[in-house]
């Protein structure tokens, strides 16, 4: 009976403390819903900060709008090498090949075959050059050709659409004369010297080749003439 006694005046005991401490929990309950606050307050921030990190990793994925990362290098597009970008605004090339020969070499070890071009190219403003290259296969000969005739390009002068005044241009064994015409006129000219007249822009002219008719010579010689041509002040001075 005493034992029973004492438990009991324990549990009576232990009633009084846990009120006490739920009143203490009661008083602190403020100051917790204070801090509650404050942390909801900034969460907001928080929650901003996690979406930029999101939305920078999502970036450094796709390589979109933002700082790109790596993975937008990755995923961006590749321009294939030797590609050649043109301005749209730069004037248009014209393109003329003239003769392409077949070219055998005898060696000790057999016969050796190559191609050679001979091409005219201008920006059918003045600007006219060509070239003869050679190589293995006719494309690469073809391709080489104009590469280094576009860098050889020379300027003409002009007066209008043909030339100042009258010339004879020489080359070896050819003679190319060359006169001017007036307008509705036009080329009056063999292959090579009509290649040569289109890609400078020359539209009214009258021309006749004496001699060699080689179509090495006769472009050699046209060029001759034609960079021997005198402006109208160089011819009144």
């Amino acid at each position: 009976m005493n034992k029973e006694n004492e438990e009991k005046n324990e549990s009576v005991d232990e009633q009084p403390e846990a009120g006490a401490n739920q009143a203490a929990a009661e008083a602190q309950s403020p100051e917790t819903k204070s801090s509650a606050a404050e942390s909801s307050a900034d969460s907001p921030e928080n929650a901003a900060g996690a979406d930029a990190q999101k939305a920078g990793q999502s970036d450094g994925k796709s390589g979109g709008q933002g700082r790109p990362g790596r993975g937008g290098r990755r995923n961006a597009p590749r321009v294939p090498e030797g590609t050649v970008i043109k301005d749209p605004n730069a004037p248009e090339v014209l393109e003329k090949v003239i003769e392409i020969k077949r070219i055998t070499k005898v060696t000790k070890g057999g016969k050796k075959l190559s191609f050679s071009a001979l091409v005219v190219v201008g920006d059918t403003m003045g600007k006219v050059g060509y070239s003869l290259s050679k190589a293995s296969e006719v494309s690469i000969a073809i391709r080489k050709a104009m590469a280094t005739a576009k860098k050889n390009m020379i300027k003409i002068p002009m007066r209008g659409t043909t030339i100042p005044h009258e010339i004879i241009g020489e080359c070896s064994g050819a003679e190319v004369l060359l006169k001017p015409a007036g307008e509705g006129t036009g080329v009056i000219a063999s292959g090579p010297v009509r290649a040569v007249c289109d890609g400078a822009g020359i539209h009214n002219i009258l021309t006749k080749c004496h001699r060699s008719n080689n179509p090495i010579n006769v472009v050699k010689a046209t060029f001759d003439g034609l960079t021997r041509l005198k402006t109208a002040r160089e011819i009144k001075s």
